[in-house]
C-alpha cells in the first residue's frame, strides 16, 4: 500500500475511534497530508479492493432480481475499462459527462474515468438537449457516456466528442460493452492530488448552475468528513436514496461508504414504494441509511413499522428535516433521524454527528476538518449568527477548487479569507448550529427580517402540507408580507375550509410579524435533484402573481373573519 492509502486509514480510524465524542474528534483531528502522485481510485480504492471478496455493490432491481459484485471484482472491471478508454483517446484532463442511472456501469465508470486521469461530470438523465449543450460546451466535455434510450438527445447537441453508449447507440456510438473484453491491467498513478477528478453542476434552486470542480483530494479524501457524520463503518451495508448526477449520489453513494470499506446497497425503482422500501432495509439487514425529507414522509404514510434489527444510523438529507418527522421516527424505531448540511462545493460542513445529543431543528456542530465561523454579511465580523463560511487560512481540504470558467463568482465565494455559503444560521451558547434560510431568501416584511424556512417547518407539521415554500408578495402598507405556496397531502382538497385550517394554524404557532398572510395551492417548482425553487415564486410575485381576480386560487387572511375573531377572543 502507498504511505496516502495509510494516511487516509489512520485519518478514518481515528474519525471512527471518536464515536459520540464530535468535539473531542474536532481537536484530534487533522486532513491527512497528500501531494504530489496520487489518485484516489488507485491508491485508496484498488488498494483495499485488490483480491477483497468482500461485496463492494448490491443492487436490487424492482423485479426482485438483484447483483452482487465483491471489490476485487470492482477493481478488475474497472481496470479493463480504463484501459478501453485510454485505447480511444481518453486521459489526464480530459472531461468525461457520465449519464447514467443507479447501475454497476456508473460504479465502474467513475472508477475508470479517475483512473486514467479524466475529469467526472455527472449529469442527470432527465436533462434536456438543451441543457446537454449547455453543458458539454462549458464544461469542455471529450466523451459521453449514457444508456441506449439517451442516445436520441444527443442528436441536437454538435460536438467533437466520443459517443459511447452501454445499449445500442447506432452509427457513431461504441458500446461500452467492448470495454469488458479488455485484459484487466492495474493502472499506474498518472494524476497529482490537486488535480481535478470531478465537476458538478449545482443544482440551480435560486440563480442558473454554477461549475464546480474538484480535485483528487478535495471531495475523494475530503469525504472523511462525510463518513464520520454518516456513521458508516466497516462491514456495514449502506443504503442512500439519490439520483446519480448531483452530489449527493457522489457522497453517499460512492465515497462515503467506500472510505469506510462498507457496501453500497442501491434499491431501484421507477415508481416510489415506502411499503417495499421499508420490507428491503428488513430483508437486506441495512446499517445505515440515507433519505431525504420526501421518503421519510411518505415511509411514516405507509406506516414505519418495527425498527429493522440492523439499522443503527438515520440520516436526512438535501433540506433540514420538521421535527414531527424526527419525533415520529424515534417513537417508532428508538432512532432520531440525523440531520446535516453542506454543499455541492464542499464535502459535509456541519452534522449531528453518531451518539451525539440531537437538538430539535438544529444542523448539529461544525464536524472535524471544517473550519466553520458565522459572519455577520453586514459587519463581517465573526459571531453567533450570521452567513455559514469557511476560514481560507489554512484552506480546509474539502473545499472545491473553484468555478470553472466563471473567476468573478469564485472572487465573489472566496472574498474576505473566507469561503461565502450563502447560506444563514444561528449558534447556541453548546455550539449547536440552526440553519436560518438563504441569504438571497430572507425577506424584510414590516421591518422585520423573515427566515423562509422558520415558516415553513410551522407550516409542515399541518396534516394537510406535504412540502411548502414562503416567498414575499408585494404589500402596500407592509413592504412585503410572508405567502405561502402550498402542495397538499393525498386527502385533502384545495378548498377555502382547507386554507383556513392551515392559516389558523400558522397563526396559532408563529410570532404575529411572521403570520402567514397569503396562502395558494399548487405544485413546486423543483430542480432536476428534487429541491424546491423559490425563485420563480418570488419573481412571479414580483411580476404581478399577486394581483387578485376573481378565479384567483389565493387565499388572504383578510378574507377569513374568523381568524380575527379569535384574535379578539383571546
Amino acid at each position: 500500500m502507498s504511505e496516502a492509502t495509510e494516511k487516509i486509514r489512520a485519518s478514518r480510524d481515528l474519525l471512527l475511534s471518536f464515536h459520540g465524542r464530535i468535539d473531542e474528534a474536532r481537536s484530534a483531528f487533522s486532513w491527512p497530508d497528500i501531494s504530489g502522485p496520487f489518485n484516489w481510485a488507485i491508491d485508496w480504492f484498488d488498494a483495499i479492493g485488490r483480491g477483497n471478496d468482500t461485496t463492494a455493490l448490491w443492487i436490487r432491481q424492482e423485479d426482485g432480481s438483484e447483483a452482487r459484485w465483491t471489490f476485487d471484482e470492482m477493481v478488475r472491471r474497472s481496470d479493463a475499462l480504463a484501459g478501453w478508454l485510454r485505447a480511444h483517446g481518453i486521459g489526464r484532463g480530459d472531461g468525461v459527462m457520465l449519464m447514467l442511472g443507479n447501475q454497476v456501469e456508473l460504479w465502474d465508470t467513475m472508477l475508470a474515468v479517475m483512473k486514467v486521469g479524466g475529469v467526472i461530470l455527472p449529469t442527470a438523465e432527465a436533462v434536456t438537449p438543451a441543457d446537454l449543450r449547455d453543458r458539454i460546451d462549458r464544461a469542455g466535455i471529450r466523451a459521453v457516456i449514457v444508456n441506449g434510450p439517451d442516445v436520441t438527445k444527443f442528436a441536437e447537441v454538435p460536438g467533437d466528442y466520443l459517443r459511447i453508449s452501454t445499449g445500442g447507440g447506432g452509427a457513431g456510438w461504441l458500446p461500452l460493452t467492448e470495454a469488458y473484453d479488455t485484459d484487466p491491467e492495474p493502472c499506474p498513478v498518472i494524476t497529482d492530488a490537486n488535480d481535478p477528478v470531478m465537476r458538478y453542476f449545482t443544482s440551480g434552486t435560486t440563480k442558473s448552475p454554477k461549475l464546480v470542480e474538484h480535485t483528487q483530494l478535495s471531495y475523494p479524501v475530503g469525504h472523511l468528513s462525510t463518513t464520520y457524520f454518516i456513521g458508516v463503518r466497516p462491514g456495514d451495508i449502506h443504503l442512500n436514496i439519490s439520483s446519480p448526477g448531483w452530489g449527493k449520489h457522489a457522497w453517499s453513494s460512492f465515497f462515503a461508504p467506500w472510505i469506510a470499506e462498507a457496501t453500497v446497497f442501491v434499491h431501484n425503482y421507477r415508481r416510489f414504494d415506502a411499503a417495499e422500501l421499508l420490507a428491503e432495509l428488513r430483508r437486506v439487514d441495512v446499517s445505515t441509511f440515507c433519505a431525504p425529507p420526501t421518503v421519510w414522509r411518505m415511509m411514516i404514510q405507509a406506516d414505519l413499522g418495527p425498527r429493522p434489527r440492523a439499522l443503527r444510523e438515520v440520516v436526512g438529507a438535501g433540506e433540514p428535516l420538521n421535527p414531527e418527522v424526527i419525533a415520529t421516527v424515534r417513537r417508532a424505531w428508538g432512532l432520531t433521524i440525523r440531520d446535516g448540511y453542506g454543499q455541492t462545493e464542499t464535502t459535509a460542513q456541519i452534522g449531528n454527528a453518531p451518539a451525539e445529543r440531537v437538538k430539535p431543528g438544529s444542523m448539529g456542530k461544525p464536524l472535524p476538518g471544517v473550519p466553520i465561523e458565522l459572519v455577520d454579511p453586514e459587519t463581517g465580523a465573526p459571531g453567533d449568527a450570521g452567513e455559514i463560511c469557511l476560514r481560507l487560512d489554512p484552506r480546509p481540504l474539502n473545499l472545491m477548487a473553484g468555478y470553472v470558467g466563471s473567476p468573478e463568482l469564485e472572487a465573489q465565494a472566496l472574498r474576505g479569507g473566507w469561503y461565502h455559503t450563502g447560506d444563514l444560521a444561528v449558534r447556541d451558547a453548546q455550539g449547536y448550529i440552526t440553519y436560518v434560510g438563504r441569504t438571497d431568501d430572507v425577506f424584510k416584511a414590516s421591518d422585520y427580517k423573515v427566515s423562509p424556512f422558520e415558516l415553513e417547518s410551522v407550516l409542515m407539521e399541518h396534516p394537510a402540507v406535504a412540502e411548502a415554500a414562503v416567498v414575499p408578495a408585494p404589500d402596500p402598507t407592509r413592504l412585503a408580507v410572508p405567502k405561502a405556496y402550498v402542495s397538499l397531502a393525498p386527502g385533502f382538497d384545495r378548498t377555502r375550509e382547507t386554507a383556513l385550517s392551515i392559516l389558523a394554524y400558522a397563526k396559532e404557532h408563529l410570532a404575529p410579524y411572521l403570520r402567514i398572510r397569503r396562502l395558494e395551492f399548487g405544485d413546486l417548482p423543483k430542480t432536476i435533484s428534487g429541491k424546491i425553487r423559490r425563485l420563480p415564486l418570488r419573481v412571479r410575485e414580483q411580476l404581478g402573481g399577486h394581483a387578485r381576480s376573481d378565479d384567483s386560487a389565493e387565499y388572504r387572511y383578510e378574507d377569513f373573519p374568523e381568524l380575527r375573531a379569535r384574535s379578539r377572543r383571546r
